[in-house]
C-alpha cells in the first residue's frame, strides 16, 4: 500500500502525543516519553491509517449508493 500524507494540525498531533502517554502509563503502567509517543504516533499513521481512511472511504461509498437508490425510488414513471 502506498505511504499515505495524513497531515494534523500541530494541535491535535500533540493532543494525540499526550493520549498516547497517558494511554502507557494507564494500560502497562509505563512511562513514554515524548519522542517516544511521537514516533508511536507515526508508525499508526503510516502503518494502520491508510486501512482505516480506506475503511472510511468505503463506508461512505456504501451510504452514498443507498442514498442514490432511495432517490431513484422517488422517481415518476409516466402511465
Amino acid at each position: 500500500m502506498p505511504k499515505m500524507e495524513i497531515e494534523l494540525t500541530k494541535e491535535i498531533r500533540t493532543e494525540l502525543v499526550e493520549s498516547i502517554k497517558r494511554y502507557f502509563w494507564k494500560e502497562r503502567d509505563e512511562e513514554l516519553t515524548h519522542l517516544g509517543a511521537e514516533l508511536l504516533l507515526d508508525f499508526i499513521i503510516n502503518e494502520i491509517g491508510p486501512y482505516l481512511y480506506n475503511r472510511g472511504i468505503e463506508d461512505s461509498y456504501k451510504y452514498m449508493n443507498e442514498r442514490i437508490e432511495d432517490l431513484l425510488s422517488l422517481e415518476k414513471r409516466p402511465r
